[in-house]
């Protein structure tokens, strides 16, 4: 297994009604991540790479190290779980990107964030 295809991430999202103002074009997005490592070595996430498209395709770049302050190191069959938060100016949105993992040889590798949703309730039906 090659190991760009060892980590394997899964989203869910959900909308924070909450913590919305549509009348002032806020949209508050949670996105719940699983991070599995499928390998047979440990891999540590060294940088997150992401692009967030509102509705109106207005692409954000955020780039920085690890998530929510943390450089996880993940053993093999181990999953890393983490939630966070993305404020779109549209009711629908999306988000995709990668993680530069570090394998226990110092092997860097992306670990690939699939494009998901991020939309109000109904928003796409």
């Amino acid at each position: 297994m090659k190991l760009e295809d060892s980590v394997i991430v899964t989203v869910k999202t959900e909308y924070l009604d909450e913590q919305s103002l549509p009348e002032d074009d806020r949209y508050v997005f949670a996105y719940h991540i699983n991070i599995r490592n499928d390998g047979d070595q440990a891999a540590t996430l060294r940088t997150r790479h992401w692009f967030i498209a509102n509705g109106n395709a207005d692409v954000q770049e955020v780039k920085g190290e690890g998530v929510i302050g943390e450089q996880p190191t993940i053993e093999p069959g181990e999953t890393y779980r983490y939630s966070s938060g993305s404020v779109l100016s549209t009711r629908v949105g999306s988000m995709r990107g990668y993680y530069v993992m570090e394998a226990d040889d110092g092997t860097l590798f992306h670990a690939t964030i699939p494009v998901f949703t991020l939309s109000l309730p109904n928003a796409l039906n």
